[in-house]
């Protein structure tokens, strides 16, 4: 039998990560739009997040939560992380006994710090918790440039079949058991590429980008190590990888806000003008709550923070 796999969440990389699955086996997508899963449905498009790009016509989409799970064999999270426990409550009392559940979203838990595998073993517990995670800008992956990704899981049975499902000949899926490095990594690079944008908006070159990059991948690895992480992830995919091409494209969003910070635009007028989230924005006070914890010198990440919660301006 066919493993189906349920979707939850039409952004842009929730509909980039589904087109994928669809591809190689049976896929449904969750909108929290009516109208947006209509469209899908009936032009194979998500023009609000992707464009004109075509989606797959395997792909369907239903605004019905429990329609997208009850029959699903793999649970795709892809909502970012402050709606991430509320969704997958509401999801959870029609997920099958066992069913594994696959997090796309970079982001803590306010409050409580969770990493989004730690939300879903408290609101389904016995149930596998996997990242998927990667350098993966959606667009990119959806005009079919070549890229690789990770599925971080330490079952190896779970990991191949995602890897698997997942996979494409321009989507390279390559597996790692380390899911807090992997979650980690995703957390941290949206707060550097937070700083880099800054660095950006006020007209600093390479040279500046490269030195922040490269801290900030130092940064990444004291917390993520910290906390139980695997040292060589955070120069593999997930961490590097990833801290490369999100500071590096104007198609993250976290780099957009930086770069608006840097003009000297004001945090609440650039975040309410954006059509999606930047998991970094929220995520940095959380990350500088997780360094505290650890004893953990974070200097960069600080100063996200004293732009995005301390009324500081960049050019201070």
């Amino acid at each position: 039998m066919a493993i189906r796999v349920g979707v939850v969440g039409a952004g842009s990389w929730g509909t980039s990560i589904a087109s994928m699955a669809a591809l190689n086996t049976s896929t449904m997508l969750w909108a929290r739009s009516a109208v947006t899963a209509e469209v899908i449905n009936a032009e194979h498009r998500n023009p609000a997040y992707l464009g004109r790009r075509e989606l797959p016509t395997e792909l369907i989409a239903s605004h019905d939560l429990e329609e997208v799970v009850r029959d699903a064999d793999v649970v795709v999270m892809a909502v970012p992380s402050q709606g991430f426990r509320e969704v997958l409550h509401a999801a959870a009392a029609h997920v099958r006994r066992g069913v594994p559940i696959v997090s796309v979203a970079k982001g803590l838990e306010q409050g409580s710090l969770m990493r989004m595998s730690e939300v879903i073993a408290s609101e389904l517990p016995g149930h596998p918790a996997a990242v998927l995670t990667g350098p993966n800008l959606a667009h990119e992956i959806m005009d079919g440039q070549p890229a690789a990704s990770v599925v971080a899981i330490d079952d190896e049975t779970i990991a191949r079949e995602l890897q698997r499902i997942f996979s494409n000949p321009r989507l390279l899926i390559y597996t790692n058991p380390d899911v807090v490095g992997c979650e980690v990594s995703g957390v941290v690079k949206n707060v550097i590429a937070i700083a880099a944008g800054m660095a950006g908006g006020m007209g600093f070159g390479n040279n500046t980008r490269a030195t922040l990059i490269t801290r900030g991948l130092a940064e990444m690895a004291r917390l993520g190590t910290a906390m139980g992480g695997t040292p060589a992830t955070f120069a593999g995919l997930a961490g590097m990888g990833d801290l490369i091409a999100t500071c590096s494209s104007l198609q993250s969003r976290n780099t957009s806000v930086g770069m608006a910070l840097g003009r000297g635009e004001n945090i609440a007028d650039v975040v309410a003008s954006m059509q999606m989230v930047a998991e970094g924005v929220k995520s940095s006070a959380a990350v500088l709550d997780l360094a505290a914890q650890f004893g953990i010198e974070m200097p960069i990440t600080e100063q996200v923070v004293a732009v995005c919660h301390r009324g500081i301006s960049a050019e201070q």
